[in-house]
């Protein structure tokens, strides 16, 4: 796919500050990985117990693609995230927000659809080079389930196989859903997003919503195989993959 939203974008940001009416929020970590149109997100909150299921539904993650607009001439850009998986429930509204760059490595977001200010800041070697798959499945079609690189980082996305609950209303969350159908926790939670550095075929997984896999360092080659297909070859990691974008050295 064609590149559709600015350059600006691309990258892992790194957010470094959230401020809503609650209060300020420094110590989540968090990751917004963007290549030319898609995008992956995860955050970890640092004071939940991830050792519970309880805890870990408390994470939040997702992908899509993203779209820019300036739909007011005397207000700033909006950046619209269309979540195409989530790890949380749908939400009731879209997450969009207004983007003002402070400088080319820092922007400030504020929120739209809701009360909030984040602080985003660009982590170095993430411009280099960008890359989208899409996994297939066995008859060869695409799937949600997605591989990001940009620069030196890598983040896999694998949605959940099951659906959501009967009775899950707009802005229920995960652990509203945990708390009501206690006998799916182990479906609601099986959704895989991990991210990590990608160096030397060599991808070091740093934070995941399963988080047993943080820390293990995993073989991982990818390689073009035409066009519109590649392969990649990683544990834990389907084979088959199409390209949806593909911007790398040779």
């Amino acid at each position: 796919m064609t590149t559709t939203i600015p350059e600006r974008y691309h990258g892992v940001w790194q957010r470094t500050r959230l401020e809503t009416p609650a209060g300020r929020d420094t110590t989540t970590w968090v990751r917004w990985q963007q290549t030319g149109l898609w995008h992956g997100d995860l955050r970890v909150p640092a004071d939940i117990d991830r050792g519970t299921p309880e805890g870990r539904a408390l994470q939040q993650g997702f992908g899509g693609t993203t779209l820019i607009t300036w739909p007011v001439a005397a207000q700033p850009e909006v950046c619209t995230w269309q979540r195409t998986i989530d790890f949380q429930p749908p939400r009731g509204t879209p997450d969009a927000g207004h983007m003002v760059f402070e400088t080319p490595e820092r922007v400030i977001e504020t929120g739209i659809h809701g009360s909030y200010l984040e602080v985003w800041e660009r982590l170095p070697g993430s411009v280099d080079q960008r890359i989208a798959l899409a996994a297939l499945d066995e008859a060869g079609e695409p799937t949600a389930e997605r591989l990001l690189v940009s620069g030196r980082y890598l983040m896999h996305l694998r949605p959940r196989t099951s659906a959501w609950p009967a009775g899950t209303a707009p802005d229920d969350t995960l652990a509203d859903l945990l708390q009501r159908h206690p006998e799916a926790a182990d479906a609601l939670l099986d959704f895989e997003i991990a991210f990590g550095v990608w160096s030397d075929g060599a991808w070091t997984i740093e934070r995941a919503t399963l988080p047993a896999l943080e820390g293990h360092v995993l073989a991982c080659t990818l390689q073009r195989v035409s066009h519109a297909d590649a392969t990649v070859k990683c544990h834990g990691v389907p084979p088959h993959w199409r390209v949806l974008e593909w911007h790398a050295p040779d």
